[in-house]
């Protein structure tokens, strides 16, 4: 990022990013010499790797495809990613199918087939490619302001399809929405499952998430509530406001849902 854009706060960030992302990612490779030199090695060596034990000795290539599908920190689990190469996706017996994990359920499903390498072929080579760069991007833009990345991640991954267990299954579009349901990202996950899916339920508006405009809205109210109110600096919520108790609409929430009709600029301008 030009430090003209990184100097400011992250909502007009976000509203200059989310314009034409793949330009900004475009402008960023070039700046980015380890994410060129790491792509130049994979495409060179693709086509050679023809088995998931290659793919797991091969760290370089094995870095980028892991990159490419937001599991760089699984990098070192071999057992992990070999039964999710090796095991058959759609089966509830699968290690895919049992994480509920969807960075998990998309890497298998791409690559659990080795009757021909999936890096045999060029398209999925480039979508590896193309994935790894932006997920690369929002990666650094999420270093040097807090929630960009994710915020631009849930624009371009949520869509009207998008349903409550799919957030679910995704850390990244989980951490959004609790944030946006105003929850204490800490004591929110030490609850089991079934009961963070019935606050959720409770707590967020789906139907917000039917346009295109609906979903940056969304984004936009994220990155505007951790401005107000920083994860590393928010005091753990009670239990009962955790249950929500409070229930009020008041303050920054109101800005981004009920009847107003007020643009991105002046919502901003009432924040700041």
């Amino acid at each position: 990022m030009s430090s003209s854009i990184s100097a400011m706060p992250a909502v007009p960030q976000y509203l200059s990013i989310v314009k034409d992302e793949q330009t900004a990612v475009n402008k960023w490779e070039k700046t980015s010499s380890d994410s060129r030199q790491a792509l130049a090695t994979f495409t060179s060596e693709a086509s050679s790797i023809t088995t998931p034990d290659e793919l797991l000795k091969n760290y370089k290539a094995l870095k980028v495809v892991l990159g490419a599908y937001n599991m760089s920190s699984n990098i070192d689990q071999t057992a992990v990613l070999k039964q999710l190469m090796t095991q058959d996706p759609t089966s509830s017996a699968s290690l895919a199918q049992r994480s509920g994990n969807a960075s998990w359920k998309a890497f298998a499903k791409a690559f659990s087939d080795w009757s021909t390498s999936p890096l045999a072929s060029a398209d999925t080579v480039s979508t590896i490619t193309q994935n790894y760069l932006t997920n690369g991007y929002e990666s650094s833009v999420q270093d040097e302001t807090p929630g960009l990345g994710d915020a631009l991640y849930f624009t371009r991954t949520v869509t009207s399809e998008t349903k409550l267990t799919n957030i679910m299954s995704d850390s990244r579009l989980l951490k959004v929405a609790e944030k946006v349901a105003g929850f204490d990202s800490t004591q929110f996950g030490a609850l089991d499952y079934d009961q963070q899916v019935r606050l959720l339920s409770d707590k967020l508006d789906l139907s917000r998430l039917s346009t295109s405009n609906g979903v940056q809205r969304f984004a936009e109210q994220y990155l505007a509530l951790l401005q107000v109110n920083p994860d590393k600096t928010t005091t753990p919520a009670s239990m009962l406001t955790l249950y929500g108790s409070s229930g009020s609409s008041d303050g920054v929430l109101s800005l981004f849902t009920g009847g107003s009709s007020s643009t991105s600029s002046n919502l901003y301008s009432a924040l700041f």
